[in-house]
């Protein structure tokens, strides 16, 4: 991909950290990063509504070697198109139309839709709302989900192989790796299965570059976050 600029707009351990280690993966450190607090609201701001208007991170600024500029918003497409952008990075099986690429579409969207959902149903009604909105049956409900239905399915692939679609590295594994590492967050995903997965996952440099501040977030919003009474979801 022939580009000028790459801005990542972030908030550490977030679903942004998929897109900072897809970005390490495929560009090495040729982009820029800004912080993004959003315990301080700044995802809020009139200046970052019309980066993004979801008011959530990532953001994904390219400037391409044309002059146009795009913003892409969503953490699994930013993934998928720069897995796709960079062929010679082989984040993605290279046969077009093969039973390898259909399992790699299969799992990076069971991680970015699904997985990605109950996990975030847990967060929110568990952590981001006030004690007045959250809804423990939902909480509940979707860990039971999670626990019962989806981590059966991923640990008989990591038992039988060392990445979610055999036995070699793509971009599906950043998206699942990440929710993996979430799931651990909350108490779920125990299985040695998985402790073997991100085990794998950490040897890969670019992974350690994205997540080297992690330790910066707190799953617990801070009493007094000014994002309280804006939050919609």
């Amino acid at each position: 991909m022939d580009f000028k600029k790459i801005k990542l707009y972030h908030y550490p351990a977030t679903r942004s950290s998929r897109v900072k280690w897809a970005l390490y993966e495929t560009v090495g450190d040729n982009f820029e990063e800004e912080v993004v607090s959003l315990y301080e609201g700044e995802q809020y701001t009139p200046e970052y509504m019309q980066i993004n208007p979801n008011h959530s991170v990532p953001a994904l600024e390219i400037t391409f070697a044309n002059g146009d500029k795009k913003h892409m918003l969503e953490s699994s497409a930013m993934v998928s198109f720069l897995a796709e952008a960079f062929p010679e990075k082989n984040l993605t099986p290279t046969a077009q139309f093969s039973s390898e690429r259909a399992d790699y579409h299969q799992m990076l969207m069971f991680a970015a839709s699904p997985i990605d959902m109950m996990l975030w149903q847990i967060r929110v009604h568990e952590h981001v709302l006030g004690p007045d909105e959250k809804d423990q049956q939902t909480a509940q409900r979707y860990r039971h989900k999670f626990q019962t239905e989806v981590e059966p399915q991923l640990i008989k692939r990591l038992q039988a192989h060392d990445f979610i679609c055999g036995n070699t590295f793509t971009a599906a594994d950043i998206v699942m790796g990440h929710c993996v590492m979430w799931g651990k967050m909350y108490g779920m995903c125990e299985d040695e299965a998985f402790s073997s997965y991100l085990s794998h996952l950490s040897k890969r440099a670019a992974f350690l570059q994205a997540y080297a501040d992690a330790g910066k977030f707190d799953p617990v919003p801070p009493k007094g976050a000014k994002p309280s009474g804006l939050f919609t979801g």
